[in-house]
Parts: C-alpha cells; sequence; structure tokens
C-alpha cells in the first residue's frame, strides 16, 4: 500500500473531524442546500485545505497520497456536496495558481484559500459548449491596459459563495479555438461579476452551485495566469488531477455505501432470516466488493504515477470511466438491497444514489473520456 505512518495519522485526524464535525450536520446542511461559510477557515485551521502545498504558503508540505486521504475520508460525511466543495477549493481551483503563478498570485489567492479565509471557484462551463471547452465564448479583450471581460459560465460549484474564480476566458478568435483561451483570476466583488442564479441539482445538495455572469468586468493585467493563449494547456493539466481526485472520492463513496448496505443485509430479515443469507443478495455483495477493489487499486497505481510527476492521460481517463461506472452501479445496487426503504429521502442510500451520478459528468462525460482514450491509447 502506498501510504506511510504518517498518512494513516492523517487519516485517523482527518476520520475524528469528519464525525464529530461533519456527519451530525449533514442533514441539516442537505435540506437547506447550503453549509456553513465558516467550513472552510475551520479547515483552514487544521491544516486540510493546504496538504500538498509548500510551508512557505501556509501548507504542510505532504504528497499527493495526503490529498487522496482527505478525498476518502470526506466521503465519510454523508454529504457528497461538501466534499466536492472542500475539493474544488484544495485540488481543483489553486493548484493551477500554485502551478503557474506569480509570487503575487500566490499571495493574493493561495495563501488566503489554504487558510480557509478566501474560497475559491473554478470556471470552465457555459450555457452552449459543455464538455467543448475549446470552444468558450467567454471573451476578454485589452482595455485600458488590462482585460474587459464579458460572458457568463453555468454549473459553477462554489460560485454562491466564492471569493473569486479561476476563469477560462477566449482570448483570441472563436477559430482558433484552443489556441484562442486564457486564465484569468477574478475577484467576486469586481464591478459587472454577478450570480445570476443558484441552482437546484439532481444531487450534490449541500454544495452550491451557480450561473454567473460577466458584463464589462475590466480586470488588470496581473489578472492573467500563466500565458496568455495557453490557457486551454494550462487547463488540460489541472484536469487531470481534478478527474483524478474525483475518481478516489468516488471509489471511497462506493465503499461507504458498500459497508452501510452490508451492515443494513446483516440486520435486515426476511422470510425469517438475514436477506445477506440469501446466495442472490451474498453473490451481489461479493461482486460489489470486487468491483470496489480493482477499482480502488487502478486508482491508487494512477495516483502513484501522477505522484510522481508523471502525465499519464490516458490511464487517467481509463480510471474516471470505470470508476463511474462501477460507482453508479454500486448505488443502484446497494439501493436495491435497501428494498423500499432505500428509496425514501431519510434513506442515506438514496443521497449516495443521487450524488454518485455525478463523475460521470462532471470534469469530462464518460463520451469523452473514452475519446481521449481512443486517441492517447489506441491511436484512433
Amino acid at each position: 500500500m502506498p501510504f506511510t505512518a504518517e498518512h494513516d495519522a492523517l487519516r485517523e485526524t482527518v476520520r475524528e473531524f469528519v464525525a464529530r464535525e461533519l456527519r451530525p450536520n449533514a442533514d441539516e446542511w442537505e435540506a437547506a442546500e447550503y453549509f456553513p461559510d465558516s467550513l472552510f477557515p475551520r479547515m483552514g485551521e487544521l491544516g486540510l485545505l493546504g496538504l500538498r502545498y509548500p510551508e512557505e504558503y501556509g501548507g504542510q508540505g505532504g504528497d499527493y497520497w495526503s490529498a487522496i486521504v482527505l478525498a476518502e475520508e470526506m466521503a465519510r460525511c454523508g454529504s457528497g456536496g461538501v466534499g466536492m466543495a472542500v475539493s474544488v477549493q484544495a485540488e481543483m481551483a489553486t493548484p493551477p495558481i500554485f502551478k503557474f503563478g506569480t509570487e503575487e498570485q500566490k499571495q493574493r489567492y493561495l495563501v488566503p484559500a489554504i487558510r480557509g479565509q478566501k474560497v475559491a471557484a473554478l470556471g470552465i462551463t457555459e450555457p452552449d459548449t459543455g464538455s467543448d471547452v475549446a470552444s468558450v465564448r467567454t471573451r476578454a479583450v485589452r482595455h485600458n491596459g488590462g482585460w474587459r471581460i464579458n460572458g457568463s459560465k453555468l454549473y459553477i460549484t462554489n460560485g454562491v459563495r466564492c471569493d473569486y474564480i479561476l476563469l477560462v476566458a477566449r482570448t483570441g478568435t472563436q477559430e482558433e479555438g484552443a489556441h484562442g483561451i486564457t486564465l484569468f483570476l477574478v475577484d467576486k466583488e469586481t464591478p459587472g461579476f454577478a450570480v445570476s442564479r443558484k441552482l437546484k441539482k439532481l444531487g450534490m445538495h449541500a454544495s452550491d452551485t451557480a450561473e454567473l455572469s460577466f458584463s464589462d468586468v475590466d480586470v488588470p493585467e496581473s489578472a492573467v495566469l500563466g500565458e496568455v493563449g495557453q490557457g486551454f494547456y494550462h487547463l488540460m493539466w489541472e484536469l487531470q488531477g481534478e478527474r483524478l481526485i474525483g475518481s478516489a472520492g468516488s471509489v471511497a463513496g462506493a465503499e461507504v455505501m458498500f459497508e452501510e448496505t452490508l451492515r443494513w443485509c446483516k440486520e435486515r430479515e426476511a422470510f425469517g432470516r438475514p436477506i445477506a443469507r440469501f446466495q442472490v443478495n451474498r453473490h451481489k455483495l461479493v461482486d460489489l466488493y470486487t468491483d470496489i477493489s480493482i477499482c480502488k487499486n487502478y486508482v491508487y497505481s494512477v495516483a502513484e504515477r501522477w505522484d510522481k510527476g508523471e502525465y499519464p492521460v490516458a490511464e487517467i481517463s481509463m480510471a474516471k470511466l470505470f470508476v463511474g461506472q462501477v460507482t453508479t452501479r454500486v448505488a443502484d445496487t446497494c439501493l436495491q438491497l435497501h428494498g423500499g426503504f432505500g428509496y425514501m429521502s431519510e434513506a442515506h442510500i438514496s443521497r449516495y444514489f443521487r450524488d454518485s451520478r455525478l463523475i460521470r459528468i462532471g470534469a469530462g462525460t464518460d463520451e469523452v473520456m473514452k475519446e481521449i482514450i481512443a486517441k492517447t491509447a489506441l491511436d484512433l
């Protein structure tokens, strides 16, 4: 196993925090479709938002396995939306700032995000582009020594509460496609930056998801993250980490579903015996356990390469594709094993069922993953 004694100690700390401060509030946060902003500074105080960032920026100086531990343990908090919001903060919106940002940008955006003093969002998807990132229409043009941004973003996690957004915008012509895209760091308080609406979702209820609008939003040249015109390629690097950490969290969620369902099947009786004693159910549980174990070990093998600085695009895509398919199958089977109770909103399994579906859409759909695998692994 890739985990050391330090990782085990971290896991124990996170699990205790989740059990004590998150899980007891999960039902309330799900019903409210929001969790308190105070969770970010609390996790920052505990050092959980900067596990693998250098100490000079307030991080813990850990490796990628530290991030895996956090993702796995957050799956036990009882609300997929909370784990997703934290993952956006720690593993999606901020890694590009560390990798491509100037020292000034790191101090202004990364350091307060690690402390939980500023909430970050990542703005990629638009109403008309979806998975086709190279076709984004939000536009930034040079204006008064800086840039003026106009457009909109959709399905943005942390969009309602964020203090700033890592924004994907077009700086070249539409015909330039991927070559005409740039990343910007835009403060929420900038005039013209507005939350158009908070969106209602099938699952992940506790996380805030927004449609955002940008109307003549003026930002200075220093708002550019990385190189002008290279934003698509910077973003593709970010998406690999996002897909991998999402896969790790989803497998962990499937494991939690399985553990709860196994207990249910051992305790629930029908026809005079626990339903786990029926061969058809035993075999279902065996299949789930096998699928989860294979998934988990494959994700670990890919994470090991990512931790070493490799860039295994095909393998990350395969991990996300397989994890998504297995996770939704686990959710469906677990709900079925819970019978009528599983269909009720009060049953945690129904929440897992709804939350688990996102992995096959977010950060690239199954279909996009298959196209990537076809091109990079099969030369098709």
